[in-house]
């Protein structure tokens, strides 16, 4: 499996996501607005989860964290980048 692949099975289980699955999101889907449609409640929860599976920390004061939640690739590009 690979690292967006766990990401997008992250992103369903953890956010309790009904009505896709991970194989239905794409690698460049916006993951906010007119994409997936997630809230800010949803990137909390998710850097959440990203902190405690991967160890990575995603500090929500740094203006570059907005472009890391801009997509599964670009979450899995940080992710692989600060991963301890």
């Amino acid at each position: 499996m690979t690292l967006e692949e766990e990401i997008k099975q992250l992103i369903v289980t953890y956010l309790e996501l009904e009505d896709i699955t991970p194989e239905e999101i794409d690698d460049e889907l916006p993951l906010f607005g007119d994409g997936l449609g997630l809230d800010s409640i949803d990137a909390l929860e998710l850097g959440m989860a990203i902190h405690n599976t991967y160890g990575v920390k995603l500090d929500a004061e740094d203006e570059s964290t907005r472009a890391h939640f801009q997509h599964v690739k670009s979450l899995a590009d940080f992710v692989r980048t600060h991963r301890t």
